[in-house]
């Protein structure tokens, strides 16, 4: 296991510096559907998700994999102590990519604040607003409003009330990356 690298402190100077992930899952009348979202903290912005109706290491997998496609190196990803997380193929990927694990204590879910935060708005934004009769009918709902509500109108204080796609095009940080 990875040290905790992160110790409740969700900042970072410059894209890519810290990731944060974990995995929600949501209910619907086929059986449940599985998120694993990957978020850099600089912006807001989730960077690598995927949606899956099985709860593997596989899932975590393929939104690191999504996620790596930013060319990371150095960045620290950090998580929980959940079994996908600590899987070898998981493990195995953030040292082969160049990258710094990081996990949260056993059972200190504040650990992960920021990313059980990104959570929270999905479920109020989306998962409670109606009963999903299939995982596909869910799992479009999430991706459009992660794609089109969170990242590009979701204006947020912590970001000078900008979105996280204009937070990351406009800040002099962003650029200089």
């Amino acid at each position: 296991m990875h040290d905790d690298l992160v110790d409740r402190v969700f900042t970072a100077a410059a894209p890519n510096v810290m990731w944060l992930t974990d995995i929600s899952e949501h209910r619907t009348a086929e059986g449940k559907l599985y998120l694993c979202a990957i978020k850099d903290v600089y912006s807001g912005r989730i960077v690598g998700y995927f949606i899956d109706s099985r709860m593997k290491a596989s899932l975590a997998m393929a939104a690191l994999r999504n996620a790596i496609r930013r060319d990371p190196v150095g960045t620290v990803v950090h998580s929980d102590r959940g079994s996908q997380f600590r899987s070898n193929a998981f493990v195995r990927t953030i040292k082969n990519n160049g990258l710094v694990g990081s996990t949260g204590r056993v059972g200190a879910c504040g650990d992960n604040a920021a990313m059980e935060l990104f959570f929270a708005l999905l479920q109020k934004n989306v998962i409670d607003r109606q009963r999903w009769a299939t995982r596909e009918e869910l799992r479009l709902a999430i991706i459009t409003w992660i794609e089109r509500t969170n990242h590009r109108r979701r204006r947020q204080r912590r970001l000078g009330r900008l979105t996280p796609i204009e937070y990351k095009t406009l800040s002099p940080a962003a650029i200089a990356a």
